[in-house]
């Protein structure tokens, strides 16, 4: 039976700069230059990336939301000099909002986040094409909120690789009780993600997720590797756990990619990545009309869970 979110026969969204334009001034935010060209390769102006963001707000803000967030800005566009901004240094609307972070030298920066729909067309305003989120809520930053394993393939290796070490990484948490949920990145590969009541802290977690990675490179080396050494990784998948620990982002559900195409990082259902040909196989108009179908990740926060002392310490020894 066909998936009911099944994306190959996904329609596409019309999104236009008339679009882009009356939603950010419905929500407030005065977007300049409108028809300034962000994707030279498809022609995307931030008008039609602001309609494209209207678009998807519903779905990207559940998950995008009150967490820190660092991002990708290109202010001639994405073929120009992009730039990671992680503090706010002025300048930005006043709808994108900031708050006060310690970081682990001790010194107090401020981070953005979102609060809704505002937020996310200030940063259209601003040329943002990435949105990057820590894995914990600006209430409880020592807390996360989620783990995310990212599967990093070997160039020689092929999507229908990343998307099989998926599946045995879904199979490996779920023996452990833990549900977890695949996002599409909008590059090449896909983020295994479960859900976190904030419970434990940062150092905790990360030592699930490396003892947990080191696990599956441990029983099954000629495919999984949790080592960054570029010459330790050849023909092999990379179990990037190094996103679980504070201060470390991963690309937020629905955001832009600032790639050719303008690719976006989209939740999809296990029933349905088998089928799917590309990491980076939405652009916006797929997307936003992948926004208007049954929610593959309607689960996520019903799936919340917590990761026991227990687990970690076995974990911890694996």
């Amino acid at each position: 039976m066909a998936s009911p979110h099944k994306a190959t026969t996904m329609p596409t969204e019309v999104l236009t700069e008339a679009a882009g334009i009356a939603a950010a001034e419905a929500a407030g935010v005065r977007l300049t230059s409108p028809d300034r060209i962000e994707y030279p390769d498809l022609k995307v102006s931030k008008g039609v990336l602001a309609a494209y963001y209207a678009a998807v707000a519903e779905r990207m803000l559940p998950f995008a939301a009150d967490h820190p967030l660092s991002l990708v800005r290109c202010p001639q566009g994405r073929s120009k000099v992009c730039f990671f901004q992680k503090h706010d240094t002025g300048g930005f609307p006043p709808q994108f909002k900031s708050l006060p972070v310690t970081e682990k030298d001790g010194q107090v920066e401020k981070y953005f986040y979102l609060d809704g729909l505002a937020s996310l067309l200030a940063g259209v305003q601003m040329n943002v094409l990435e949105f990057h989120l820590w894995g914990a809520r600006c209430g409880g930053i020592e807390k996360p909120d989620r783990l995310i394993f990212d599967i990093d393939p070997d160039p020689g290796l092929g999507f229908d690789a990343v998307k099989e070490a998926a599946t045995d990484i879904r199979d490996a948490l779920g023996e452990l009780g833990l549900e977890s949920f695949p996002l599409l990145t909008g590059g090449k590969g896909v983020h295994v993600i479960v859900p976190l009541e904030p419970d434990l802290e940062w150092p905790d977690v990360k030592t699930f997720c490396h003892g947990f990675a080191e696990r599956l490179a441990t029983q099954q080396p000629d495919r999984f590797v949790a080592n960054m050494s570029k010459a330790k990784r050849a023909g092999h998948l990379f179990i990037d756990y190094l996103r679980n620990e504070r201060g470390s982002t991963a690309i937020a559900p629905w955001s832009t990619r600032s790639r050719e195409g303008a690719p976006c990082a989209v939740p999809v259902g296990w029933d349905e990545l088998p089928a799917l040909s590309a990491a980076n196989m939405f652009g916006i108009e797929a997307a936003a009309a992948r926004a208007r179908q049954p929610d593959p990740w309607a689960g996520y926060r019903k799936a919340a869970q917590k990761l026991s002392p227990a687990l970690v310490k076995e974990l911890a020894s694996a």
